[in-house]
This record gives structure tokens, sequence and C-alpha cells, in this order.
């Protein structure tokens, strides 16, 4: 790379429409970006584009932004099936689920593919960035960016340096996630970066607690809210992040420390095995009734 691109950013390429993948692109289109939103068909980015659509309505119904503002910034987003769209891209975030071997295979397609000034980004949550640049062409190009959910609500954004990592891919990240919105925080790789490392082992231990029968998922999450002034309940929490994400967490963490106090809570495990994945599902530790 000889240019650092943050601020030059026009077009961002997204791939995986997921929760956060809707969510990185309803925050960069109303940035004024390009947003090219790719996933494996066309129904999941034009699922993605409706909850974007649903995003910025209620923003209009708060009155935070005119229905012209909204229309505008609806219309950045474009879904696409195809890798060659993201040649035109300036910037490039992966957003998939958390599975190594799936971010791999989707960075490799992205540098294929991607201008040789672009950045590519990864919003893993937990998984070694130098492990996934060294799988890549251009390592230095590749760093991580990793969003919190709701990512419209969220000011976070953990800027990740792996050892391979160039300062150019770092100072383009920071200030795209400025331009966003955001405030970003630079930390180095390292199981679990900064918040994770700390926040899931707590929900992991929250898990054991009700798996124990310490108390019921209502009554540890009123203690946590009123004795820690917490917003949210741990388990509350675990259900609004996903299950499966809490549990690919504690997974890495084990894995990468090889640390029992890292041990991922059994019940954790079979819920996830039994589609009981919190919000998204319509069941976790609580009852949302139908998946959303």
């Amino acid at each position: 790379m000889t240019q650092v691109p943050g601020t030059q950013v026009n077009a961002l390429g997204i791939v995986g429409a997921g929760t956060m993948g809707a969510g990185i692109a309803q925050v960069a289109a109303l940035a004024a970006l390009d947003v090219a939103l790719l996933d494996v068909d066309a129904a999941r980015t034009a699922q993605a584009r409706a909850v974007v659509a649903a995003g910025l309505d209620r923003m209009v119904a708060k009155s935070k932004l005119a229905p012209e503002e909204r229309d505008a910034a609806l219309a950045r987003v474009r879904g696409t099936t195809d890798y060659a769209a993201l040649g035109e891209c300036d910037f490039v975030i992966e957003a998939a689920t958390e599975n190594e071997a799936l971010k791999v295979k989707i960075l490799r397609a992205v540098d294929a593919v991607a201008r040789p000034e672009a950045v590519l980004a990864t919003n893993t949550s937990s998984i070694s960035i130098t492990k996934l640049a060294a799988s890549t062409a251009h390592p230095s190009r590749l760093v991580g960016m990793h969003f919190f959910n709701p990512v419209p609500l969220m000011s976070l954004v953990e800027v990740v340096r792996g050892l391979l990592t160039g300062d150019e891919a770092v100072a383009a990240a920071t200030a795209l996630a400025r331009r966003l919105g955001k405030s970003p925080v630079v930390m180095k790789s390292a199981p679990g970066f900064v918040v994770n490392r700390l926040l899931v082992p707590m929900l992991n231990e929250a898990i054991f607690a009700y798996a124990e029968g310490v108390a019921g998922a209502g009554e540890i999450d009123e203690a946590m809210k009123l004795g820690a002034n917490h917003p949210m309940g741990p388990l509350a929490l675990a259900d609004l992040i996903g299950l499966d994400v809490v549990a690919a967490v504690m997974e890495v963490l084990h894995r990468e420390f090889n640390d029992p106090k890292y041990r991922p809570a059994p019940l954790l495990a079979e819920m996830v095995a039994a589609g009981r994945l919190g919000r998204k599902s319509g069941r976790g530790f609580h009852d949302y009734g139908q998946a959303r």
C-alpha cells in the first residue's frame, strides 16, 4: 500500500448480510458511503437491506433523520452475490459468522479481487488477526474492526493490529471508524481482544450459576443490574449477543489460553445444540416469542 485511504473512502464493501453486516451498512450509508453488501444469495442481502430500511425509518419517526435523508441513505446500499463488485471498493469489511475457516475463505476471496490500495478488515470478535492475515496474500492490509451490536447504537470499535498489520491499515481503519461516528480504540491482537476477554467469561460464569441453581435467570439478571449497575443482566446480554457467538468466543479463549478458567459452561453448549440461541431464535435464557 502506498496511501492511507481512510478519509478517502467512498465505496465500502461488506461481506456478510447478517445482523452486524446490516448494522455496519446502515451507519456507512448515513456517512455518505456507497455500500456493496455481499452474501451467498440475493434473498439474504434483500433481507439485510430491509433491516437497514427499518432502522432508518425508526430514525425518521424519532425526528433524527429527514425522510429525504433516509431515502438517500437507503439508495446507497446495494446487495450483491458477486465478489467482483468488491473490486470497486476502497475498503472491505468481512462481517460473517464467528467461524475461522469461513472467515479465511472469505478473506482470501476478497484479497483476490480487491484493489491494491484497498484495506481489508475483519469484524471478528475473538479470532487472531495475525492468523487471519497470514492466510491472505497481502497480510499487511488486514486489520481488525470489531463493531458491537447493535451497531447503530454502540459507539466502540476495537481496531486490532495483528503482528503483520501495517500502520497504514490501522490508520485507515481508525479514520473510517471516526467517519462512521464511532470511537475507535486501538489494541494488539490477543484472544478476545479487550472487551470480550473481560465480558464473555462473566457471561459464562452467570450461565454456570444458573445451571447450578444458584438463582433463576430473572433473579441473576436483576441482581447484576441492581448490584453492579449494569444496564442489562448477563443472561439477557448473552441472549442479545447470541449464545452461539458467546460459545464461539469462549471456545477461542479456552483453546488459545489453554486455561481451565475459560472452560465454556456445558449448559451453553447444550442450548446452542438445541437451537436456543437467544433473541434471534426467539428463546434463550429468556423467552422472546417468535424469532427476530
